[in-house]
C-alpha cells in the first residue's frame, strides 16, 4: 500500500489533509482516485490506514480508517553526532542513517571541519535534511522521524551525551576495538541510549579525543584501515545497531 507523510496539524478527528509534493504525487503521478486506500504516517511512530474522499486543487482529503503504532523502531536509541562534512556528504548520511534506524542526528563543528556554514546557510541545510529524512522514512517504512539538532560546538556535543548509557568516540588513531568494549559489559545490563561521535575528513585531534574521554566517552577504532569519514559513520552506526539494536 502506498504511504504518505501528513503533518500532525492536518490530522483532524477522523479525517486528514495531504498537501505539498505528496498531494501532487497522488494526483498527477499515481493518478489515485476517491475510494482508493493509502497509508499515512506523521513522523511520531503512528500509521493511519486511510481512504481518499476528495481531490482538492492543492490537497487530498482522506478519511482515517484506523490508527496503530509501528513496531519496527530499534530498541536502541542511537544518537549520531557528526562533525560537519563538505559537499553533499551530509545529505547522503541523513538518508542512510535514517534507513539504519538512528534516533537522532547532531551536526557539529570540530577542530578540523573543512566546511563551517553560517547560521542562515545551516538552517537551509537543516530543512533539506528534514525533507530527506521524511522521504527516507517512506522508503524504509519507518514511522518515527529522527531528531535533527541545531549546529553544535564540540563541547556542546559532549554535554548533550551526559545521560546516555554508552558513549563512544570513533578515532582512527585508536587501537581498542568494539569487542574490547562489549565483552566487559555486565550480563543483563541493558544498553538503550547510545551516543556516537564521528569525525570530519581530517579526523579528530588528540586534545578533542582527550576531552571526550574525560567526559566518559570510550575511544574506539573501526579497524586497521583508514575509512572515509562518511564510510566510517555508516559502518559505526551499522555495527552499533547490530550489537545493541535490531540488525541481527
Amino acid at each position: 500500500m502506498r504511504r504518505f507523510f501528513v503533518e500532525t496539524v492536518n490530522l483532524t478527528g477522523s479525517t486528514a489533509l495531504i498537501s505539498g509534493p505528496d498531494a501532487r504525487h497522488i494526483k498527477t503521478v499515481l493518478r489515485l482516485k476517491p475510494g482508493d486506500e493509502i497509508e499515512l504516517f506523521d513522523g511520531t511512530g503512528v500509521v493511519y490506514p486511510a481512504r481518499i474522499t476528495v481531490m482538492l486543487p492543492k490537497q487530498v482529503k482522506v478519511d482515517l480508517i484506523g490508527k496503530f503504532p509501528l513496531t519496527n523502531e530499534s530498541p536502541a536509541y542511537i544518537t549520531a553526532a557528526q562533525a560537519y562534512l563538505k559537499d553533499n556528504k551530509m545529505d547522503t548520511l541523513v538518508r542512510q542513517l535514517t534507513e539504519l534506524g538512528i534516533a537522532a542526528w547532531v551536526p557539529f563543528i570540530s577542530e578540523r571541519s573543512i566546511s563551517k556554514p553560517d547560521d542562515k546557510r545551516f538552517e537551509g541545510r537543516r530543512l533539506r535534511w528534514q525533507k530527506i529524512a521524511r522521504e527516507s522514512l517512506k522508503q524504509c517504512r519507518r514511522g518515527r522521524m529522527p531528531q535533527i539538532g541545531p549546529l553544535h560546538t564540540f563541547r556542546a556535543v559532549l554535554e548533550a551525551a551526559y545521560t546516555s548509557d554508552l558513549k563512544i568516540i570513533f578515532w582512527e588513531s585508536e587501537t581498542r576495538s568494539l569487542h574490547s568494549l562489549v565483552e566487559p559489559l555486565q550480563p543483563g545490563r541493558i544498553v538503550r541510549s547510545i551516543f556516537l561521535i564521528l569525525g570530519p575528513e581530517g579526523g579528530f585531534s588528540s586534545p578533542e579525543v582527550q576531552q571526550a574521554v574525560a567526559c566518559g566517552f570510550q575511544s574506539i577504532s573501526l579497524g586497521p584501515r583508514i575509512l572515509k569519514a562518511e564510510t566510517a559513520t555508516v559502518t559505526a552506526c551499522t555495527l552499533i545497531q547490530y550489537l545493541f539494536g535490531d540488525l541481527g
